[in-house]
């Protein structure tokens, strides 16, 4: 464990390291059940969604963990499922089988960039002060998710997002969750966000707000039949796939787009809040990390599920202080099991319980806002648009297309295009680019 891990080095230790992977489990593991019914839309087998979507998460969070050693997991992303299904399959009208070769085809070419060193290249350019805006804006984006997830913020027609009903049994756990979780949090009490998390449950068991209402265990353990019916029919989609050629190049660069900067803006975060980031603003072990999750997409599509990438939720795991890819693995083999015990795990990891622990931890990922040079108004002016345009636009990667080129038009009208990356320019355009591909 030492030598592969190296858990003396980041100051942390084996228990640590494995309650952190079983909260990050737990904060991810509503995709297990929100993943196949979004891409049942598309007509893929809800059953056969499940086991590739378990197996792939399991797998590529495994592979990180050893591979580059992240406290990362990985499952197939929001947002980027919804493009799967309702856009590529549903308004374009292709078939399952289609968008799974284009998400095959997204996941070589990330596996090319990576090995070559461009992904990395073009991660390291972002400028630190940007970097801390991805990460802080991160935490707002996963905390408005607690709050949506919890019921405390829903939508509301007259003001977008209002209030939600507080007498319901639900979120009267999350609020209750949420207020036990800050006090251990305030009173440094080691793993507090893991602790929060069993408390809210124990007391969402007992009062019967989970479903669970204390029912023994074993009859929550399933005899789950795996079904792998949409293993390797990527295969039989290029043909229709390339059938409109210029529509297979907006489907890719929307999947490539997507996934990258999803991908990104999380690593840089989690890089920033445990030390992976050195003083050039480089990532430790990038190349790693960003080829772990390039394969990850790779197995996901071959297995038959849409885009795997490096989930934001890892951060709750980094919370109880996850700080290397023992994490990651612990949290991959739950993923595995999850297989045989999917019912249980997903009566305990309700967003009641879970919704808690993403509000605290983006409450201590926003704490990067201070390390922004807030009197530089280009910095000011680009780190304020990307944290915002992340919650009021629900994407992460949109959020970072907005904040950069605000960044570079500043700096620009400042006279200081000599400080600018010339990679920079380039995202600048495909930010463009892809921002008139969403209106076609």
């Amino acid at each position: 464990m030492e030598k592969l891990f190296k858990l003396k080095e980041k100051g942390s230790d084996v228990k640590t390291e494995i309650l952190a992977g079983i909260t990050t489990f737990l904060a991810m593991a509503y995709i297990l059940g929100v993943n196949p019914s979004i891409l049942s839309a598309s007509g893929m087998s809800p059953t056969a969604v499940f086991t590739a979507t378990a197996i792939a998460s399991g797998f590529a969070s495994i592979l990180m963990g050893i591979v580059a050693n992240y406290p990362v997991a990985l499952a197939p992303g929001m947002g980027v499922n919804a493009l799967f299904a309702y856009t590529v399959c549903g308004a374009m009208g292709y078939s399952w089988q289609a968008a799974l070769a284009a998400v095959f085809i997204s996941g070589v070419i990330f596996v090319l960039i990576s090995v070559t060193g461009i992904r990395k290249a073009i991660i390291n350019a972002i400028p630190v002060q940007m970097k801390f805006a991805i990460g802080a804006g991160i935490g707002f984006f996963i905390a408005f998710i607690g709050f949506k997830n919890a019921g405390i913020i829903v939508s509301n027609e007259a003001t977008f997002v209002g209030i939600g009903n507080l007498a319901q049994p639900a979120v009267l756990l999350a609020l209750f969750g949420l207020l036990v979780t800050i006090a251990l949090v305030v009173k440094k009490v080691p793993a507090a966000v893991f602790v929060g998390m069993v408390v809210t449950a124990i007391v969402g068991v007992i009062l019967g707000f989970m479903g669970m209402e204390g029912m023994p265990v074993i009859s929550q353990v399933a005899s789950f039949n795996f079904d792998f019916s949409a293993a390797g029919q990527f295969a039989n989609g290029f043909a229709e796939l390339f059938a409109s050629p210029f529509q297979a190049i907006v489907i890719l660069f929307s999947f490539l787009f997507v996934d990258f900067f999803d991908t990104a803006g999380t690593l840089i975060s989690i890089g920033n809040s445990i030390g992976l980031v050195n003083k050039k603003g480089e990532l430790e072990n990038g190349e790693r990390a960003l080829l772990s999750d390039a394969i990850g997409t790779v197995a996901g599509a071959a297995l038959g599920t849409s885009t795997v990438t490096s989930f934001v939720e890892s951060t709750s795991g980094v919370g109880v202080g996850g700080r290397t890819g023992l994490t990651a693995v612990t949290t991959g083999v739950l993923f595995l099991l999850a297989t045989i015990f999917s019912p249980f795990i997903l009566s305990i990891a309700t967003n009641a319980v879970t919704a808690p622990a993403l509000i605290v931890v983006g409450i201590m990922m926003a704490q990067q806002l201070g390390n922004i040079e807030w009197k530089d108004m280009v910095i000011a002016a680009a780190a304020f648009t990307t944290v915002i345009m992340m919650v009021l636009m629900y994407s992460i990667s949109d959020g970072i297309a907005c904040g950069f080129i605000i960044y570079s038009i500043g700096m620009l009208a400042a006279g200081r295009s000599k400080e600018l990356n010339p990679i920079i320019y380039a995202l600048d355009v495909l930010f463009i680019i892809y921002f008139i591909s969403l209106c076609i």
